[in-house]
């Protein structure tokens, strides 16, 4: 029996884990504040089925938004490094920085995506409830806050 072998099309599989660098994607996208950009990226890795873990530079609390860390390091860098050295081998990875240092130290198995090409194929999210049943309508305020905390992580 001969098996039929489809040729390559070029498209490369989609990455499990994304590893991110919090401040230079802070900054590459003009996000005034960090909460933003982790809501968009909890959104990026949900919608993919995928992980992520967020790093940032310096102090702070380390939390899980769903399918996404958010980490703090004395050295984000180092961090990303690690991360990407411990997980090449046994999942596709894709590191997004503009850093050039943290993107060649990362490994020829990880694809790399710099911030402002990232951002920019980034899909606006839109959600659209003028047609819809409105169930919100019918949900108490208690109930919306938890399922509000719920769905960032927070519970």
């Amino acid at each position: 029996m001969r098996r039929r072998v489809r040729p390559y099309d070029g498209r490369v599989p989609e990455p499990t884990l994304y590893l991110f660098d919090g401040y230079n994607l802070l900054h590459a996208g003009g996000y005034e504040d960090a909460r933003m950009l982790i809501d968009r990226l909890a959104s990026f890795v949900a919608l993919r089925g995928a992980r992520g873990v967020v790093v940032f530079d310096g102090g702070g609390e380390d939390l899980d938004v769903g399918a996404l860390a958010v980490r703090f390091a004395a050295n984000a860098d180092t961090l990303l490094e690690r991360l990407a050295a411990e997980h090449r081998g046994r999942e596709r990875v894709c590191l997004v920085s503009s850093d050039a240092a943290v993107r060649g130290t990362s490994g020829q198995e990880v694809r790399k995506i710099s911030s402002a090409t990232f951002l920019g194929g980034l899909e606006p999210i839109v959600h659209d409830e003028s047609d819809a049943s409105r169930l919100r309508d019918r949900v108490d305020e208690a109930t919306r806050a938890r399922l509000e905390r719920l769905r960032r992580g927070l519970d």
